[in-house]
This record gives C-alpha cells, structure tokens and sequence, in this order.
C-alpha cells in the first residue's frame, strides 16, 4: 500500500448504511474493519526486508524476488477497480468475510510454501482476497455509524490503522524474519485474519443492491498490467512476447471502455486536469515510496551486512512520521487550497531523492536511515493533498470512483518501479550505480509531476 492508503480507499459511497440491527455492535464492527485493513496493509510492506532470506531459502534470483512483492500489488491493484461493485452486489459484510477468508487461506500457503512458484502464486490469491477486503471493510464502518459525526471519527481510526500498519510493517517483517523465520511473516496472520472473521459476526447485514460490473474491461486490464511487469522484470523472449501482449491487451481496454454503459475506468475521466494531474503525481509518490523501501531493504542488508531486524528498524524513522505529516497535509489543504501542500509535498520528496543519492557502501547505516526521512515527509505532505484535490474536482457521486482508480494508478506505479528498480540493481554495473540510477528515475518523475501541479490553478486545490 501507500503513505496514506486509507485516504485512497474507495468511499463506497454507493453502499446502503441502514442502522444497525438489534445485536450488532458499531464497535466491532469497527474493531473488524480495522483489522482487517490493517492487515492487508501491512502485507504489503512486511515481506521487503524478509525478501533476501527468501531467496537464499528458496532461490530464484532477483526477478524472482521482485515477483513476490509485484504478485501481491498488481493483483491487488487490477481488480481494485471493480470490488466495491463486488461488494454492493453480494452485500459487504459478506464481501469482508470472503475476502478475510481467502487471505488468511492464502496467508498459509504462503507461509508453507515449497518452492518461489506456489509463494507467488499464493501471493496473488493474497492480492485478490485484499482487494475485496478493503473497499468492504470500509463500507462496515460506514454501515455500523449512521450518524455523519460518529461515522467521521470512525473512519478516521480506520484509516489510522493504515497508517500504523505502513510504519510498523518493514519492523515486523524484520523482526519475524529474525528471530522466527521469514514463513513467520505470513503465519502470523493466521491468527489476526481469524480474529478479524470472528468479529465479523457482530458486523451489522446490508441487502445486496444490483452494481453494474465491466467483466471484460476488467479481465484485459489485468492481462494489460501483469503483461507489463513481464515485460520489464523477465528477459529476452518472454519480455518480447510479455511486451506485444500488455500493447494487445492495453488497446483492446481501450476501445471497450470507450463502448461499454458501465466502464471500469471511465475515459471521460481523463479530459479534468486536475485529475490527470492527481493521479500522474499520485503515482510518482508510489514510484518513490514503493521502490525506496524495496531496493534499501537490500542495500541495508547486502550492501551494508545488516540483519534483517536492523534493516527493519532502519524504516521506522521515515514510516513512523508519515501520520503526523498526513495530519498536517490536510490542515494545511484545509488552510490554503490542496496545490499548495500538494507542489510543497513533490518538492521536498524530490530533494529527498537527491539526498538519497549520497549513500553508498560506505555510508552508516543510521545515516542512511534518516536521509529516507526528507522523501518519507514529502509523500506524507503530497498525497492527502493530492487525493483531496481530485476529489473536489469531480462531483460527489463520482468520489468513490475517482478514489478506485486514483488508488489503483497508485498501486500499479509502485508494482511497476519494484520491477523497475530491482532490474537496475540486478544489473551488471553493480547494485550502488543502480540504486542511483533509481532514485534519478523517481527524481525525474517529482519533477515532471511538480511542473503540471505548478500549472494548475489556485482554486483546483
């Protein structure tokens, strides 16, 4: 997930929210919601600093190591469009126990896993199930607090959980990692995904209410994105083959957006500005973030010979600040207009990226910890300004769909640069080199985002 994912969910404001039945407790129906995006959230991030004992466990190499992050993010972010239809259709408390199911179904046969081929694959199965997690588990909380106030702060502690989720993850992968072993990370959420079921049980019902699903805008996205990782992390004739199927499949979701009554993604979407804007921005966040933790959870631990515990605690300078800066991100959004945090946010991860440039292998290993700081603090501050952005720029009946695909953009660029930053380190130039040309890359992306936001008007913010 990202910086702030809980603030990209989807707001499902599509879902019914009768009052509670007599017996459903808002509580824990909250107490559910929140564990249960908390879990897919740290999913996410925990496996990074996990990923060299992996692959001395299993093999596979770098591409394949790539792969186990990637399988978990593209297939989260390819159905992530069309889930809260899911979810309306069969109802989200429903949708909430499926999708936890699945998970911690999957979450075992991670954690069982013979070789890197079934871990990728429960990987994926992982990504799906989380997909339909997230838009349910907040639409319960929506469900359990009809009244606007009480529902407000509910969703804030939700979102929190994200937030807490994303800084703690990198610590808790290293710490399991250590003094467990790397299984350990998934098979400690055997037992959250059960508790998390068990207090669905006291989730309040909802009916089920026909939602309108693109089945065929759906599947040749997915076909699209996961084309496109093969392109970039495998080599010679499957990234031929991988790239003329992602252009394929690219073109062909293309021309069904354009004719069918309900599209996934609504090309229309795409004439605002301010939207293209959000979401190019959104994604060179992603990019930054994403492809950061990833390739210095190797460099901590096989450039500079750290244990995975250490290499994890070293994120928790840069994570453990990003609630606080999301707080300020909104207050200043509320204060000036969201360009204004949202062009100061870029600016300063883009700094960040080149401060970044001045690791090496000789570089202390807490120094390189808090020179992630600037980058971490730049993301916090951009994307709640950014989301907030595109959603003031398109009507309200169109917010829970504006932050589906905002959020799935998001997804895709992060799954995109762990390709892209592992094929540069895993490069015959060496890992150092690559790491720069990296955060070069990320680097010219903020800047590219900086301009447009620079061209945006005052008041689209």
């Amino acid at each position: 997930m990202s910086p702030n994912a809980a603030l990209q969910a989807p707001p499902a404001d599509h879902q019914l929210t009768p009052r509670p039945p007599r017996g459903a407790s808002p509580a824990l129906a909250l107490a559910a919601s929140l564990l249960g995006f908390a879990l897919i959230t740290l999913d996410a991030s925990v496996v990074n600093v996990a990923l060299p004992a992996i692959g001395s466990d299993l093999g596979g190499g770098m591409s394949g190591l790539q792969w186990v992050v990637d399988a978990y993010t593209l297939a989260f972010a390819a159905l992530m469009l069309s889930t809260g239809a899911f979810a309306d259709r069969i109802g989200s408390a429903k949708a909430y126990a499926l999708g936890t199911v699945v998970f911690t179904l999957a979450s075992a046969a991670c954690g069982l896993a013979p070789d890197l081929g079934v871990l990728i694959g429960a990987r994926v199965v992982q990504g799906v199930a989380a997909a339909v997690v997230l838009p349910a588990s907040l639409a319960l909380v929506r469900q359990a607090y009809p009244d606007p106030a009480r529902r407000a702060r509910a969703v804030a502690l939700w979102a929190a959980g994200g937030s807490v989720a994303v800084a703690l993850g990198p610590v808790a992968g290293g710490a399991l990692t250590t003094v467990w072993d790397w299984r350990g990370i998934f098979f400690i959420n055997l037992p959250l995904g059960l508790a998390a079921l068990a207090l669905t049980t006291r989730a309040p019902r909802t009916e089920r209410r026909p939602a309108p699903l693109d089945l065929p805008g759906q599947l040749t996205a997915a076909i699209a994105l996961a084309a496109l990782a093969f392109a970039v992390i495998e080599q010679g004739t499957v990234r031929i083959v991988a790239g003329a199927v992602a252009v394929a499949a690219g073109v062909a979701f293309w021309l069904i957006e354009r004719r069918v009554a309900h599209p996934v993604v609504p090309l229309g979407l795409f004439r605002n500005r301010t939207v293209t804007v959000a979401i190019g921005a959104g994604a060179a966040a992603s990019v930054a973030f994403y492809g950061v933790i990833f390739v210095f959870s190797l460099y901590f631990q096989r450039v500079r010979g750290e244990s995975a515990l250490t290499a994890g605690l070293m994120f928790l300078p840069m994570t453990a600040l990003i609630p606080v800066v999301n707080v300020l991100s909104g207050k200043l959004s509320t204060r000036y207009g969201a360009r204004v945090p949202m062009l100061a946010g870029q600016l300063l991860a883009l700094a960040g990226l080149l401060v970044l440039l001045l690791a090496d292998e000789h570089t202390p290993t807490l120094l390189a910890a808090f020179l992630m700081v600037p980058l971490a603090l730049g993301c916090g501050t951009s994307v709640p300004a950014l989301t907030a952005a595109m959603m003031e720029a398109l009507p309200q009946e169109r917010a829970g769909l504006a932050a589906g695909v905002l959020n799935a953009g998001r997804q895709v660029a992060g799954a995109l640069s762990i390709a892209v930053f592992g094929t540069l380190v895993a490069g015959g130039g060496g890992f150092v080199p690559g790491l720069r040309t990296s955060l070069l890359v990320a680097a010219g992306l903020f800047a590219v985002s900086a301009l447009a936001t620079l061209r945006l008007r005052p008041s689209a913010g």
